[in-house]
């Protein structure tokens, strides 16, 4: 059993924000219907889609309409789990499931998983009362019921899961996660559904990197309040960069697959140099290419006086560099099957291009590239310290370029990650209506009979009053991979679009960002005034407004 939240040792800020009423789309205040719309289809390879979920494919859509009699099924029993890392606003997500079963479904139960899938095939749970519930109103974090990466994907676990929905009777599951999480929710709504099990599942989008989004579901939750709070310490760090007049921050940001929250994050505070990964990839560049030109950019500040910056950089750059991922690929080979010499004999084993790319890099990479393996034997691209590499690699440059006598400022790199900083935070007004609206739909979806869809709230540049509510087939979000010889589904991760408004913008005032002080430091999130209600850049203006 879950002990809960102690309140009394609350801040003032986290005490009012227990009571701050959240406004619901007009449609879900009022009474509703859920009706279909047509059929849906897939991302890509739909002959495969179909042959994996024949159950939940071609499902179609749904809609919350406003409705002159509504049905109303009775009490009905409701689990649900938080899946994958966290993200602000998760907690509302369950706030908004367990009102709309006490508004709408008077008598039902809801119960909690702990500790994420394992939860559901261990049968560890926790029934979710109002009390218990209250103390996680409009809170940042998972702990209400904790999250895990683990999945069900085996005949066993699959097994295990549905003793488990078996037992305590359940009419559905939420599942709340990123990409994999939800790939995994429409899964387990095919494997109930083949075993006649009563349980529906639904899927709720979550993830702070911003990839899990199509035109039915706009963005995913925790984006807004997480770009927020790296935008104030990037702003913090800028200020800090004019105060002294000698640092270049390197800044790296999370987001390991994308480049959503480095673009955010750039178009919220201006900074020198931003590091898309999906330029990078697409211009096919090299790390050299990337050195060269955040190095060319500090060569021309320092000519106007200007020793000092600061660089954005996503989590996973090195992932979007082709010459890094074929040196990566030949290193775990060689180090699969050879011990490494201190003579470097192995380096005979690399082809040209990646041995010179090998030696071009500081010797605390090459170490980390060579010493540091996972248990499958791969080199852990993610512990890379990248902006610590850019330094050095920037620094070396720079020297060669004094030497040479066409750079004479003076350089003093200091790094920073932020990363974890962002996960767990207050949510912000738009995240705490947004989770708040996606699990009353999540709710609203299994009352009335759906499985197989992840909750969509749109429109959302409007007014919360005037949002749209639905579901979206899970499977139209899918394609496939071929892995060990099957077709494995997996949910297409949102890229950051070089054709797409958020990143023209930047484009179109990155030189002058570049060259002159355009800092902006947004400060601290907001809960009251004119710009409490403000939503992130990138949404705004993918959706025109």
């Amino acid at each position: 059993m879950a002990t809960g939240r102690n309140v009394s040792v609350y801040s003032p800020l986290q005490t009012s924000r227990l009571d701050h009423d959240l406004p619901l789309p007009s449609v879900l205040k009022a009474p509703f219907d859920i009706v279909d719309g047509p059929p849906s289809s897939a991302a890509g390879n739909p002959d495969e889609i179909a042959k994996l979920f024949p159950n939940m494919f071609g499902q179609p859509s749904a809609k919350a309409v406003p409705s002159a009699s509504p049905k109303n099924t009775g009490p009905v029993k409701i689990g649900v789990v938080l899946s994958g890392g966290q993200a602000p606003g998760g907690h509302n997500v369950i706030c908004g499931i367990f009102d709309h079963l006490h508004q709408k479904q008077d008598g039902s139960k809801i119960y909690g998983f702990m500790g994420g899938p394992a939860g559901i095939m261990n049968c560890k749970y926790t029934e979710l009362t109002s009390e218990f519930v209250h103390a996680y109103r409009n809170q940042g974090g998972f702990d209400m019921i904790r999250s895990g990466r683990d999945k069900i994907e085996t005949p066993e676990q699959f097994k295990k899961a549905e003793e488990t929905v078996t037992k305590l009777d359940l009419d559905g599951l939420v599942v709340i996660g990123g990409d994999d999480s939800n790939t995994n929710a429409c899964l387990l709504a095919e494997n109930f559904r083949q075993k006649n099990l009563k349980t529906k599942v639904i899927g709720c989008p979550k993830t702070i990197d911003g990839d899990l989004k199509c035109k039915e579901v706009p963005v995913s939750f925790g984006f807004d309040t997480a770009c927020k709070i790296y935008a104030e310490m990037i702003g913090n760090v800028m200020t800090d960069a004019r105060s002294t007049g000698k640092y270049y921050h390197f800044v790296r940001l999370m987001g390991r697959a994308a480049s959503h929250i480095t673009l955010e994050c750039a178009l919220q505070t201006h900074p020198n140099i931003s590091i898309i990964g999906e330029e990078v990839a697409s211009q096919k560049q090299t790390l050299r290419n990337v050195t060269d030109y955040i190095t060319d950019v500090i060569c021309k500040r320092a000519k106007t006086g200007y020793n000092y910056g600061v660089i954005l950089i996503p989590e996973g750059l090195i992932d979007f560099i082709p010459e890094v991922q074929k040196l990566i690929a030949e290193l775990n080979e060689i180090l699969a099957h050879d011990v490494i010499d201190e003579a470097g004999l192995w380096k005979s084993k690399l082809n040209e291009q990646s041995k010179i790319l090998f030696d071009f890099l500081p010797q605390a990479i090459q170490e980390q590239l060579l010493l540091e393996r996972d248990p499958h034997g791969n080199v852990q691209v993610a512990k890379i310290e990248t902006e610590k590499m850019l330094i050095s690699m920037v620094e070396t440059e720079l020297e060669k370029r004094k030497l040479a006598g066409v750079y004479e400022g003076h350089f003093k790199g200091q790094s920073h990650f932020f990363g974890y900083e962002g996960r767990c935070g207050m949510p912000t007004n738009f995240d705490a209506s947004y989770c708040y609206a996606l699990g009353y739909a999540a709710a609203a979806l299994l009352c009335s009979g759906k499985t197989g869809l992840i909750s969509s709230v749109a429109n959302l540049a409007a007014p919360v009053e005037d949002w749209t509510v639905g579901g979206t087939a899970l499977t139209s979000l899918m394609d496939v991979e071929r892995r060990h010889g099957k077709f494995k589904p997996v949910i297409k991760k949102a890229m950051v679009e070089l054709d797409g408004a958020p990143f023209s913008k930047f484009a179109s005032l990155r030189e002058d960002w570049a060259l002159n002080n355009r800092y902006i430091s947004p400060g601290p999130i907001q809960f009251v005034g004119p710009e409490s209600y403000a939503i992130n850049h990138t949404l705004l203006l993918e959706l025109g407004a």
